[in-house]
């Protein structure tokens, strides 16, 4: 029995230990977002025009699309080594960029493409091994666990900012220094605890209510750092060197306080009495035995080792008619190549494709659209676009999962409502009124963090967690796609036509009119992407009726067991 205790004691602090290395490295994941913050030193050093600048942020997001080889290697290859593989990755992706705009070498055009995109790649290496993990660990909280992991990459982007703006007064070169180092040392520390850790066969109510007050400290941790980050914008950028060390340190020090979760969960356990089935000498006793159906509520009534429509032909012999039939239904897992014949999974890509893409274009545009309304500094832009993103995610994964559990809504809803959002966003943007530019900022980057946080939850619901790694990896293949189209497309050719030239042969433009028209687009798409997420929402209500149900079902158990 005292064996049996410590291995549970060291299972559940092994967990939340994993979970909060995961929050750090989602806290410094979202480089990515950080393109607007050095793009105008790339512009000046290698003498590139608009449309060139953005087509390497489009070569930047492209690296989101080989992704799929960490989709790939999700199931194959342990956790620390996709880590491991996304910071030396990162390392030499954005280790190349410092040295090409510290000046200490000089590379083609081609040549930064692909380090720029082995950046953006390096990126879904830890984001894979962060989500699968944490979300296989916590089955029962898909929604705050993806809320609060989505929502500290959202801050990663203003964390970075303000620490380079404290520390080294905005400099470009030790940005990406920083981008390069930092994320390389947290992936190592990471590696050692982040591993999926074996769930108990059933949870009480209890034991729930525990990981649910968990979630909420990590939480309102989250929610201090985005009020303080955001406490330091507005403040202004005059500040003296010992104000910007403290600043930093007390950052720091909220960023490692999510340590006492993990601390707390191992001290707590040696109070508790010994489990109910060894005490009854190994025998539940009576004791009300909890189903799989809600052990994985999510994943309505299909079990842990769900075999796919093919195995199951292989092994009954079925015809092909009969395969046919045997094709998984939504809430059931599918192979990467089951979803894809579905109407749901591309209903899903393209309305995250119009979400996302239109986001990425204002963030890797931000630098121009602000020098275009006369804004010297612009990184007050990133960060308000970062903090208000982390707003987002975390307020969509604790919403729509009460929401789900009290009424059976649709999580597509919240994708729906933040695709209207962002179309009345890229408006005001367009109006270019004194003011705008803060308003779109927070509405594009609470609305970009709504999309990102409700979809990652959504495909486990929709396509199952068996082949998650590899689902999630397709679906984010629209980052480089809507940054191609939205950023290195339209927004370049239209920045490059209302442009004018300049005295040192480049072309810059200035005024209202040089994004105008990219807005009216954007603000469109979003309104189509809005159709599409209400027929997804509709389309999919059975489904999260049978959630709520199954949720309910177990809290109903719970308490009967008690």
């Amino acid at each position: 029995m005292a064996q049996r205790q410590s291995r549970s004691r060291a299972a559940t602090t092994l967990k939340w230990l994993g979970f909060v290395m995961a929050v750090w490295v989602q806290a410094i994941s979202g480089n990515n977002y950080t393109f607007s913050n050095y793009s105008d030193a790339i512009k000046s050093i290698m003498g590139l025009t608009q449309l060139e600048l953005n087509n390497l942020s489009v070569a930047k997001d492209v690296g989101k699309a080989f992704g799929l080889l960490a989709g790939f290697s999700s199931d194959r290859l342990p956790t620390w080594t996709i880590l491991m593989i996304g910071g030396v990755e990162g390392l030499i992706g954005y280790g190349a960029q410092w040295l090409v705009v510290s000046e200490k070498i000089t590379l083609s055009y081609w040549q930064m493409c692909i380090f720029l995109c082995m950046g953006g790649n390096s990126t879904t290496w830890m984001n894979t091994a962060v989500l699968v993990t944490c979300i296989r660990n916590f089955r029962r909280n898909r929604g705050p666990v993806s809320g609060i992991l989505k929502g500290y990459v959202g801050l990663s982007t203003a964390i970075f900012t303000d620490v380079c703006t404290a520390l080294f007064s905005d400099s470009s070169a030790s940005f990406l220094l920083m981008l390069s180092v930092v994320p390389l040392a947290v992936c190592l520390i990471a590696a050692v605890f982040l591993r999926e850790v074996p769930s108990a066969v059933a949870a009480n109510e209890e034991e729930a209510k525990e990981e649910s007050r968990y979630f909420m400290a990590i939480n309102s941790v989250a929610f201090v750092i985005a009020i303080y980050l955001l406490a330091y914008d507005l403040s202004g950028s005059s500040h003296g060197h010992l104000f910007s060390y403290i600043f930093v340190g007390i950052l720091l020090a909220l960023l490692a306080s999510p340590l006492l979760i993990p601390l707390y969960a191992f001290l707590k356990s040696f109070n508790k009495g010994p489990d109910v089935e060894e005490a009854n000498g190994g025998s539940t006793g009576g004791s009300i035995e909890v189903p799989l159906l809600i052990q994985q509520p999510e994943q309505v009534m299909i079990p842990e080792t769900t075999e796919t429509t093919t195995e199951l032909a292989a092994t009954n012999g079925a015809t092909e008619a009969e395969l046919e039939k045997r094709r998984p239904v939504i809430g059931e897992d599918h192979t990467i190549f089951e979803a894809m014949r579905t109407y749901d999974f591309w209903i899903l890509f393209v309305s995250f494709l119009f979400g996302v893409g239109t986001g990425l274009a204002v963030q890797n545009n931000m630098g121009q659209i602000g020098s275009a309304l006369g804004y010297d500094d612009v990184s007050i832009f990133v960060s308000l676009i970062s903090i208000w993103g982390f707003f987002g995610r975390i307020m969509s994964g604790w919403g729509s999962e009460y929401l789900i559990k009290k009424k059976g809504s649709p999580r597509p809803l919240w994708n729906a409502a933040s695709q209207v959002l962002m179309s009345v966003g890229f408006i005001v943007m367009a109006l270019a009124v004194p003011g705008s530019l803060y308003i779109g900022s927070i509405i594009v980057g609470l609305c970009y963090g709504v999309r990102l946080a409700i979809t990652v939850p959504t495909a486990s619901e929709l396509f199952g967690l068996k082949y998650y790694g590899l689902v999630y990896n397709v679906l984010i293949l629209n980052l480089p796609l809507g940054s191609f189209l939205f950023s290195g497309l339209l927004a370049g050719l239209i920045y490059d036509a209302e442009a004018t030239s300049t005295p040192d042969g480049g072309d810059t433009c200035s005024g209202a009119h040089c994004y105008r028209i990219v807005f009216i687009i954007m603000s469109v798409t979003c309104l189509v992407g809005f159709c599409l997420d209400i027929y997804l929402s509709v389309k999919t209500k059975g489904l999260y009726a049978k959630i709520q149900a199954s949720k309910n079902a177990k809290t109903e158990s719970s308490d009967s067991s008690q």
